[in-house]
């Protein structure tokens, strides 16, 4: 893919994820976030985060993301744009991190933006190093019939 390939298609996971975030549902914190994910086909995915009065119940932009993604058949993510306000670029929190590689790879990347633009490209391996991952749940369940 040549450099301006790549740089619309970045550009059109920043919008989906700006878009969404018009849309979050966030009366408590007041911390709009969007987030969009390319998968392996190219299709992208948005979601924005929803905040229920009965704290901790609400999901994250991504986890919404992931939800729709999977609600199309899709499994595999390749790139990630989250957005929050503010000066400096929104990072995923853990959880969502541990979300991101159940369906990424160490070389997913991951824009971590402020509404303001595109913030630099993070390997979801930099982010989460160590994962825990489906292999380790296989290698448990083989030691203990062991």
């Amino acid at each position: 893919m040549t450099d301006a390939g790549e740089a619309a298609e970045l550009a059109a996971l920043f919008d989906a994820a700006r878009r969404v975030q018009a849309h979050a549902h966030a009366p408590y914190s007041r911390f709009a976030v969007g987030a969009a994910l390319r998968t392996a086909s190219g299709a992208i995915f948005a979601g924005c985060n929803v905040e229920n009065a009965a704290y901790p119940e609400g999901i994250c932009a991504e986890t919404g993301a992931i939800a729709a993604m999977i609600a199309a058949g899709e499994r595999i993510i390749t790139h990630v744009v989250v957005i929050g306000d503010g000066v400096t670029p929104l990072t995923p929190c853990g959880a969502c991190r541990q979300r991101l590689a159940e369906f990424g790879t160490l070389e997913t990347r991951i824009y971590c933006s402020t509404s303001e633009g595109i913030g630099a490209p993070h390997l979801l391996g930099d982010l989460l190093p160590h994962a825990f991952s489906a292999h380790r749940l296989a290698e448990g369940r083989l030691r203990s019939q062991a």
